[in-house]
């Protein structure tokens, strides 16, 4: 994971953290007045992972856990904001991934007559507030799997605007759901199943305002061509996501987290 402040910005704002021992990735997007955004997206960041941590009831499902997660984060950063003036409104957006591996099953000593017929369980869980997004790389072809929670996506869904009128809205930066503002929140979640040479990438819009999603798969595609890949060309695949959309302007903090399955 890699965060960068851009090149218009005075200070970061974005925050990622993850949690390898409960497979937890999460990445936020401040906003505020001074520095509060920086203060919210770190609160949610470490609040959501240290929820998740925290011991659940037996057989909490996973989507559950999350938005127990979620509503922590949400709770702490709205708390904080009004008990500190400056801090008045702050929030954040939150995209985040919880891998669960599925249970080993060995269906071998049954007899063949008997073995129930076996469904692998999905064992990969998003969960979004926001317009930060989830995308997923699988045989060389990019999809979105979380969804905007923007004005302009509100828009598109009505039929209001084209994708292209979208892409120079200027309602582009206004959202319709974060995490502190308000009391209550509305989190989506859903989930899916791995496969070995998957590729996920958690980020904020500051890299989604300046590429688009081929030449995201582009780059990701180039930098990555192993499956899966190794380490270090992770490092240089989120290294190469945040100089191309410096090199387009970097109007924004740009932070970028690749989770790749194995």
């Amino acid at each position: 994971m890699l965060t960068d402040i851009g090149r218009s910005r005075s200070h970061n704002e974005d925050a990622c953290a993850i949690s390898p021992e409960i497979g937890a990735f999460v990445v936020c997007d401040g906003m505020g007045g001074a520095a509060a955004g920086e203060v919210a997206s770190r609160l949610a960041a470490g609040t959501f992972l240290t929820q998740l941590d925290a011991p659940a009831p037996a057989n909490t499902k996973p989507q559950t856990r999350l938005q127990t997660a979620i509503l922590a984060a949400n709770s702490l950063v709205h708390k904080r904001s009004l008990e500190e003036p400056g801090q008045a409104g702050m929030g954040t957006t939150l995209v985040a991934l919880l891998y669960i591996p599925p249970p080993l099953l060995d269906r071998r000593s049954a007899p063949r007559s008997s073995r129930p017929r076996f469904v692998t369980p999905p064992d990969l869980f998003v969960a979004n507030v926001g317009d930060s997004r989830c995308y997923r790389l699988r045989a060389g072809v990019l999809q979105q799997l979380s969804h905007d929670h923007s004005f302009v996506e509100e828009q598109l869904k009505a039929g209001q605007i084209t994708e292209e009128e979208a892409a120079v809205s200027p309602m582009r930066n206004y959202i319709t759901r974060a995490v502190g503002p308000h009391t209550r929140i509305h989190p989506d979640t859903d989930s899916y199943r791995t496969k070995p040479g998957d590729v996920y990438l958690l980020c904020t819009d500051g890299l989604t305002r300046e590429l688009d999603d081929e030449t995201l798969s582009g780059i990701l595609r180039r930098e990555l061509p192993a499956r899966p890949p190794a380490q270090a060309e992770l490092d240089r695949a989120c290294a190469a996501l945040i100089q191309a959309a410096n090199e387009q302007g970097g109007h924004d903090n740009i932070t970028v987290l690749l989770v790749a399955v194995v």
